[in-house]
């Protein structure tokens, strides 16, 4: 079976959320526990990223994210397909260097 890169989707999910009280690093740190339990993988500081089989899959992912939003901070999502994230150009200092690829095994849900 052929999984086309134009169906296949990446769930971006970034987010600038307060850490200057107790309760606001709890909440915090509650919203990046749920990320990576729910299959999210940290791509740099606060951007979390999600591949999904289809665009379906994403919006239950993308449901989820916004059901855990915190009360206080900023949480933006953004999805793209696995052809436009094969097309991301990745720096580290003055080398390019490849992105992540997809995983390999399918999902079943």
């Amino acid at each position: 079976m052929y999984i086309s890169g134009y169906r296949c989707m990446w769930v971006v999910t970034m987010f600038d959320l307060p850490v200057s009280t107790k309760k606001a690093r709890r909440a915090y740190a509650l919203f990046r526990k749920f990320l990576l339990e729910d299959g999210f993988q940290k791509m740099q500081y606060s951007v979390y990223v999600r591949h999904c089989a289809s665009e379906e899959n994403a919006d239950v992912h993308i449901s989820r994210v916004a059901a855990h939003v915190p009360e206080l901070g900023e949480v933006r999502i953004l999805t793209i397909t696995d052809k436009q994230f094969e097309r991301m150009r990745l720096f580290w200092g003055k080398k390019q260097r490849k992105p992540e690829e997809p995983p390999l095994q399918l999902e079943l849900f």
